[in-house]
């Protein structure tokens, strides 16, 4: 008989041995293709819980094993002390400016601005913030900085319990310590602990020590407008620091107006208040430790930028103390440089009887060609009276310095042909242009003895000889503005300043690519300067420059500090061309005697036909590279002073001031090889 309707039920099949056996179904049967490896939602479901649980229990455990340390242990103050590159200390700084305030003490102005900048639901939030959690998990993924947006309460705990470091674990730790401290205290409690540790710059920690250092008055008495400023500076007082820069100014006032509309937002302050405050409420002048009078400051700022850029420390954190710091400064080299600046302005400006000889500033740095440790600068006379480091301020044009890497870009790539399809044409230093304004490789038809044995008062360019045609090794000597920038023009600009840029200057002091981009308007720094000759002076290997050697924070080494590695970024044979190049900017510009002492020397230097507000000096020999620049620059003024005058009238260069670098440098690598310690640059030992 047939029978109809459904089938009845069978039970599976059990394996063999009568028990059931777990069986992950993936790839996953019964699907072809690369379908197989799609997982179900139950799988997705599956790992997901188990994801969710592991981070759970990880999270419970650290927050079960963390506790409250006592806070005052915790943000005990310690001083930095920095040594010299032979390990004897230069300077103990230290240790942090700071004195506790109630809470009854901070006007509600400056909470509300704080609050208004940092953590608008700070009140509401359990002490962390999701988003910022997030972000922080986001940037781990992409393998950036353990960071994120944290709340008030998190930056206290990193300000007071926590060690500095970018870690999973620490901010895992911090996030526990947070929600554990929102348990145990009021926000109020938090936020005067917060108010009492942030780092406002000026090595002022806390809102009384920041009001001092910046507005001369205790924190009380701060009105909205001012306590605006001081909680802008909590982004980051080395960029908000209107005293610091014309650029940090523009932040600051930027930010300021933020900081105040934001009250305005969340129903801190009304309208009628905010239109109060229109007018940015300078600071007062910054003043500085006089432990950080004359060179030590200058030294000690170039050394903490370092720090912060190779190991990630921000200026906050290395501000609360307890670092040593071993850095490559070379004490007897430092205390040369700067006696010959101040003897040589002593001897040549005379201040008081010309307005020219006023507001003459130079800057100077010394790199060890090999390895790029810095071992000396000079960044003005007081680093606690004149702020700005000169060895290591942007914005001073370097002019026909500039040269040397125009000649070496034009060795290294040749020349454009006529053709867009023709190959490039080879470039010798005895290369010339023609009557035509064609480079003509090879050596230029001249006579053997030159016309006359000056070289002042002739045109751009042209020497006393019968053709009138200097090669490109002569017109880096006299100048030769418009060969240079023709040159320039045929090697290709973004060439030109791709090789400046490989051979160790910084692509921020690059100039827009136009026609005097190639003979020196771009603006380095003496120490990227001294830096990227030293390129040459090493046929072609470049090792960026480091001023710091070992830094150690409570007996633990910090990783990142190991001396930066060389690579090789110009033919050897071309950066030893472009030195014997510059040997004849040396013999043109340094007296016999000078010659004697310090060769062989290679060197660049502002010429007397340019037309630029500063003068430099750049030379080196195989042990030491040195840099010196001047300028004329009076605070408040928005610009650079023209240097003609400077040092009286008494021939071209006299008129233009381009006889004050070659004297500084020549006098300090005379006395560098001559004084104690000298006659050998020899690299220090490995720092214990």
């Amino acid at each position: 008989m047939r029978r109809t309707g459904p089938e009845p039920w069978v039970p599976p099949r059990r394996a063999s041995g009568g028990s059931r056996r777990f069986r992950i179904d993936y790839p996953r049967q019964g699907r072809r293709g690369l379908l197989r490896l799609v997982p179900s939602w139950r799988q997705l479901l599956g790992v997901a819980l188990v994801c969710c649980g592991t981070v759970a229990a990880l999270v419970g455990y650290v927050y079960s094993t963390v506790h409250i340390a006592d806070v005052n242990a915790a943000a005990r103050a310690e001083a930095n002390v920095y040594y010299w590159a032979d390990g004897t200390q230069m300077v103990s700084v230290g240790a942090v400016n700071r004195q506790n305030v109630p809470l009854s003490d901070i006007p509600p102005s400056l909470q509300n601005a704080v609050i208004a900048a940092e953590n608008a639901d700070f009140y509401s939030d359990p002490g962390f913030s999701v988003g910022g959690v997030g972000r922080a998990v986001v940037n781990m993924a992409r393998g950036g900085e353990v960071q994120g947006g944290s709340t008030i309460t998190q930056q206290y705990v990193k300000n007071t319990y926590l060690t500095p470091e970018q870690t999973v674990d620490r901010k895992l730790r911090e996030l526990c310590l947070a929600v554990k401290l929102s348990r145990s205290l009021s926000k109020q409690e938090i936020l005067q602990g917060y108010l009492n540790t942030s780092w406002f710059g000026r090595n002022a920690y806390g809102v009384q020590a920041a009001a001092v250092a910046y507005y001369g008055m205790d924190a009380r008495e701060l009105d909205p407008g001012r306590s605006a400023l001081l909680a802008a500076l909590l982004k980051g007082a080395q960029q908000y620091d209107p005293s610091l820069s014309e650029a940090n100014h523009r932040r600051a006032e930027a930010r300021w107006r933020y900081v105040l509309d934001r009250q305005v937002e969340l129903g801190h302050m009304s309208r009628q208040e905010r239109a109060k405050y229109t007018v940015f409420p300078e600071p007062r002048r910054q003043s500085v430790s006089t432990s950080l009078s004359g060179q030590t400051g200058y030294l000690v700022d170039v050394a903490n930028k370092y720090i912060e850029k190779r190991t990630g420390l921000t200026a906050g954190e290395l501000g609360r103390g307890g670092y040593r710091i071993r850095t490559t400064f070379d004490r007897t080299k430092v205390e040369q440089l700067r006696q010959t600046v101040e003897r040589v302005t002593a001897q040549s400006l005379d201040p008081e009887r010309r307005i020219t000889d006023r507001d003459v500033q130079i800057g100077a740095a010394s790199v060890r060609p090999g390895d790029g440790a810095v071992l000396a600068l000079y960044g003005g006379p007081d680093a606690t009276e004149h702020f700005t480091n000169n060895a290591d301020t942007t914005g001073v044009p370097v002019g026909s310095a500039f040269k040397p890497f125009v000649l070496a870009a034009a060795l290294q790539h040749g020349v454009r042909s006529a053709g867009a399809a023709a190959p490039r044409l080879p470039v010798t230093s005895d290369s010339f242009y023609d009557r035509g304004g064609v480079l003509t490789p090879g050596t230029p038809l001249l006579p053997p003895e030159r016309a006359g044995t000056g070289t002042s008062g002739f045109a751009d360019g042209v020497l006393p000889f019968a053709t009138g045609l200097p090669s490109l090794r002569e017109a880096l000597v006299l100048g030769g503005e418009s060969v240079y920038s023709r040159l320039g023009e045929d090697v290709g600009l973004a060439r030109v300043r791709d090789l400046a840029v490989g051979t160790g200057l910084l692509p921020q002091s690059m100039a827009p690519l136009e026609r005097r981009f190639a003979v020196g308007t771009s603006t380095p720094s003496a120490i990227r300067m001294a830096d990227a000759y030293a390129t040459f002076a090493e046929d072609g290997r470049r090792t960026d420059p480091y001023s710091v050697t070992t830094v150690t924070y409570r007996g633990t080494r910090l990783e990142g500090l190991e001396p930066p590695p060389g690579r090789q970024v110009l033919d050897a044979e071309v950066a030893r061309e472009v030195s014997r190049a510059m040997r004849d900017v040396a013999v043109d510009a340094l007296a016999p005697d000078t010659l004697r002492a310090v060769a062989p020397v290679a060197a660049g230097r502002t010429g007397d036909d340019d037309r630029l507000p500063a003068a430099w000096f750049v030379g080196y020999t195989e042990e030491l590279s040195t840099a010196v620049t001047v300028f004329r620059n009076k605070p408040g003024k928005g610009g650079l002073l023209p240097l003609a005058g400077v040092g009286g009238v008494g021939g071209s260069g006299q008129e233009r001031g381009d006889f004050l670098p070659l004297r500084v440098w020549s006098s300090y690598m005379t006395a560098t090889l001559r004084g104690p310690g000298g006659g050998g640059f020899g690299r220090p030992a490995d720092p214990r």
